[in-house]
């Protein structure tokens, strides 16, 4: 067998002999995706394997894209079971094995695209629709989404870390955010019913771009369900919205047009929750807690965020506001 890893990664070579050993058919070569997700190349497919801190986390990734599958969910990867025994485990890491999904080169899914951001909202529709029947099924597997604990951390982290990101953006603006996240809060206490219908499903929990992938058949796949959980499909559009509105450059007016939004926009706790700053505070206290704040790249990023699209994002907010007065 040809080991086509580069390199002199002792931690690689070292997982290609293990599963060279665990596998019920052998790999010919291992490629690193991002942190612990590697592309294998067997002598007759590709397969993703994916690295998981705890068994249980496997466990329930396993089981739930299972039952997606089930319920005709067809959007998304299964794990397959190439183990001699299972788990694989290695290093503190457990792996699991999952159906590799091939990509379109020639065209990666991006909000920048009106098409692109229908299809993913289409898709997303079609995903709680099938987990509204699982939530009660994984009710004790899964934790509940509780988003105002999570802004309210989120919140929090950012204030603490003011003190360092006062040096890259004027005081105006910060001031004018916190008062934006206060606005949002106090108005979501007293509209926080919304999100707790009848109507809860699993949510995906982390809706960035590359968790949404073109196929070679053309057909848009959902991945990564690390951070799902149960509660009112609210909240991911929520997550939708806030994702997609610096391509319609915090238009409201755009927003609208989106059926799947559509009937959210009527309802007083959706438009205070559109209002808080969460991709600010969220960007920040992460390039701060990796410490990436002398890298100029990652910088700019965020700066973009918060500071170029700050006019557009103040009139978003305004208008959002008149909503909430009529």
């Amino acid at each position: 067998m040809k080991n086509n890893i580069s390199g002199d990664d002792l931690a690689l070579n070292r997982l290609f002999s293990y599963l060279q050993e665990e596998l019920v058919t052998p790999i010919e070569s291992i490629q690193p995706i991002r942190k612990n997700v590697y592309l294998l190349q067997t002598n007759n497919q590709l397969v993703v394997l994916k690295g998981f801190s705890h068994l249980r986390k496997l466990q329930i990734q396993k089981a739930f894209t299972s039952s997606l599958r089930q319920e005709g969910f067809q959007y998304s990867y299964i794990f397959q079971n190439l183990e001699k025994e299972s788990p694989l485990y290695l290093d503190g890491t457990y792996y699991g094995c999952l159906e590799h999904i091939p990509i379109s080169s020639s065209s990666p899914f991006s909000y920048e695209s009106e098409k692109e951001r229908k299809d993913g909202l289409r898709l997303l529709e079609e995903f709680h629709q099938t987990t509204g029947k699982l939530s009660r099924r994984y009710q004790t597997v899964l934790k509940e989404y509780n988003l105002m604990l999570k802004w309210r951390e989120r919140a929090a982290r950012f204030i603490n870390n003011l003190s360092i990101i006062k040096f890259f953006v004027q005081q105006e603006i910060l001031n004018e955010v916190m008062e934006w996240a206060d606005f949002s809060l106090k108005g979501l206490e007293l509209e926080i019913a919304f999100l707790n219908n009848d109507d809860q499903a699993i949510l995906h929990g982390d809706l960035a771009h590359h968790n949404f992938i073109r196929g070679i058949d053309s057909e848009l796949y959902m991945i990564d369900f690390d951070l799902i959980s149960i509660g009112s499909p609210a909240c991911d559009f929520l997550q939708y919205c806030n994702r997609i509105l610096p391509s319609l450059e915090w238009s409201l007016q755009e927003l609208t047009e989106y059926k799947q939004i559509q009937p959210f926009l009527n309802n007083r706790g959706f438009l205070y929750a559109l209002i808080f700053p969460t991709d600010i505070f969220r960007e920040w206290n992460r390039l701060i807690k990796a410490r990436q704040y002398s890298s100029t790249f990652q910088v700019r990023q965020v700066l973009d965020l918060t500071v170029r699209q700050f006019f557009n994002r103040q009139g978003f907010v305004e208008q959002v506001k008149l909503l909430l007065d009529d």
